[in-house]
């Protein structure tokens, strides 16, 4: 089954420092009915504008991974580590029994666009830490690139804590890839640029998202040039 969530559809927060979309029931936006798709739990699309952010603040027992998709993006926390994010960068944080982070743009003159995604862990009580990596942008071209996974086979993967990976793709207009699912899982789509057919059934365009289940084998074919991210999930 594949259910498409359209862009339009996202709650939206312009609060002058920071304009967001949400595709989950989030801080003020509250929605019992659209809670988390399996253990993701929080899909923000920020944009952030020159020298603002989010100030120090606190977290427990959460994974949490940003995309940068333009800009920078400055980490802070509480056990020292401080990092500068781009894109073909992937930053994780384990908040685990507790952590205090900051996340701004540094930059005097440019926006910063991310993904925030935050997943429920699949234990509790884990040890805070932080993880920064890069992958090959190259390496996006019609190819599902994964960039989050639990058991990383690369170290230009992130590790995490949870049963999942997370892919990113460029697809060329014209191109198809074909995703292939164990039984009983999901996957999360969400279409960042472009135009896509689904399993020559439905259509996506920019920002809208598909949560799909019971589809061990999905094609996905690009209409346009495209730039996609693929969760897949337990």
């Amino acid at each position: 089954m594949i259910r498409v969530y359209p862009a339009s559809e996202r709650y939206h927060a312009n609060h002058g420092w920071l304009d967001t979309y949400f595709s989950f029931s989030f801080a003020e936006y509250f929605d019992p009915n659209n809670m988390n798709f399996g253990p993701l739990r929080v899909l923000n699309d920020d944009v952030i504008k020159p020298l603002h952010g989010f100030g120090a603040h606190p977290h427990q027992e959460m994974e949490i991974v940003s995309i940068v998709l333009s800009g920078q993006l400055k980490h802070q926390d509480s056990l020292g580590n401080e990092a500068i994010t781009t894109f073909g960068g992937i930053q994780r944080m384990s908040a685990g029994t507790g952590i205090v982070h900051s996340e701004v743009n540094p930059s005097a003159t440019e926006d910063v666009n991310l993904l925030q995604l935050w997943f429920l862990p699949e234990q509790h009580g884990l040890t805070p830490s932080y993880e920064k990596t890069s992958y090959d942008i190259k390496q996006l071209q019609n190819q599902l690139l994964p960039v989050v996974a639990k058991n990383p086979q690369s170290p230009n993967i992130a590790h995490i804590h949870q049963d999942l990976t997370i892919y990113l793709s460029d697809l060329e207009a014209g191109k198809e890839i074909v995703f292939m699912q164990e039984s009983g899982r999901r996957i999360f789509l969400f279409l960042i640029e472009g135009e896509l057919q689904l399993n020559d059934e439905v259509k996506l365009y920019k920002r809208d998202s598909a949560r799909i289940t019971e589809t061990p084998q999905l094609k996905m074919a690009a209409n346009a040039d495209t730039r996609l991210m693929l969760i897949d999930l337990p």
